[in-house]
């Protein structure tokens, strides 16, 4: 009888090299002291450009579709530039104190090491605080823009994925599965096979992001749905995928467990029950969402006046007295 074994390829891209280099010379920073950076070869990071893509394409989306349901595209980029900056920042707060909450007692400063690790679910949190952000900075009613800019957010999320897939940063537990990866051992020779949860997010978000385009191809459906769509389906999937993920303790150290769960688990459910929330939110609403189409300024038309016929004819007074007018 035949074992099962890995059959996916360990792909990875590889960086390319600008041909330039030059020395930063050492200075000082607010909080931080003396920074010493030293010699630099810039270079093109395969994660970094996905990450980068992604980010263009759900803005130029996002305002594409914006346009088409009536709402102001420049709100919709600012709206757009809002969320992306706090959740970058969340991203990495989150990732820092719930995955290395030792590295950050030992090193404070590691919470402003933004591009040193990132949470997918801190991204949402983020995003959702630059959300608000925006809505009482500007006053401005964000229903709208989040559900044009989150229905946008699927490709941008396929292309962070293929990121992710790329570098193999979501490693999970060994596995003889035929879909599990053969990632190199490390410090020796051979391979072992191992779960990979970015490849496995990359390849599910690719129906959703169609599912989503489809949809919005369609009617005109109520604010908030496409939110409580994208919620409602992306936190089961999420879940259970953890369930894959390496524990914290083990030949190849894994996630942190909080209660037996990992932190995007617990996260979870609360973003299962913001997608509800959306959801139930839609359906009490009647009707379709009204395209906010700016107005179009029409010339005005003088009036004329037009002499109007009397129903009765008026009847002459033979005591010559003049029509009693009503006051």
């Amino acid at each position: 009888m035949r074992v099962a074994e890995p059959l996916i390829p360990y792909i990875t891209l590889p960086e390319i090299h600008l041909g330039i280099s030059f020395d930063v010379p050492p200075f000082e920073l607010p909080l931080l002291g003396r920074v010493a950076i030293g010699h630099v070869e810039p270079t093109i990071k395969p994660f970094g450009a996905l990450v980068a893509l992604g980010v263009y394409i759900g803005s130029i989306l996002s305002v594409k579709r914006a346009a088409l349901r009536g709402l102001d595209t420049k709100k919709m980029s600012e709206f757009f530039f809002w969320v992306v900056g706090f959740g970058f920042i969340g991203a990495h707060v989150f990732d820092a104190l719930f995955y290395h909450p030792q590295r950050v007692l030992q090193h404070p400063l590691y919470l402003f090491a933004l591009w040193d690790g990132l949470s997918s679910y801190g991204g949402f949190a983020g995003a959702i605080i630059g959300g608000f952000a925006y809505k009482y900075a500007k006053n401005e009613n964000i229903l709208p823009y989040s559900d044009a800019g989150g229905s946008s957010f699927t490709w941008g999320w396929v292309f962070g994925r293929a990121g992710c897939a790329i570098v193999h940063d979501h490693p999970g537990r060994l596995s003889d599965a035929w879909f599990a990866v053969k990632y190199p051992f490390p410090h020796g020779h051979g391979v072992v096979g191992r779960y990979d949860l970015g490849l496995y997010e990359f390849f599910l978000t690719i129906p959703l992001a169609i599912a989503v385009s489809i949809l919005w191809r369609g009617k005109p459906r109520p604010w908030g749905f496409y939110i409580g769509l994208m919620c409602t389906a992306y936190a089961p999937v999420r879940f259970c995928l953890d369930f894959l993920r390496e524990d914290e303790v083990g030949l190849f150290p894994g996630d942190p467990r909080y209660g037996g769960l990992t932190p995007a688990q617990w996260q979870s459910f609360g973003l299962l029950a913001l997608g509800l929330y959306f959801l139930l939110y839609v359906t009490k609403k009647s009707g379709q969402p009204p395209l906010m189409i700016p107005a179009v300024n029409v010339p005005e038309i003088p009036a004329v006046a037009v002499p109007v016929a009397s129903e009765q004819p008026q009847e002459a007074s033979s005591s010559g007295e003049g029509t009693k007018s009503e006051s």
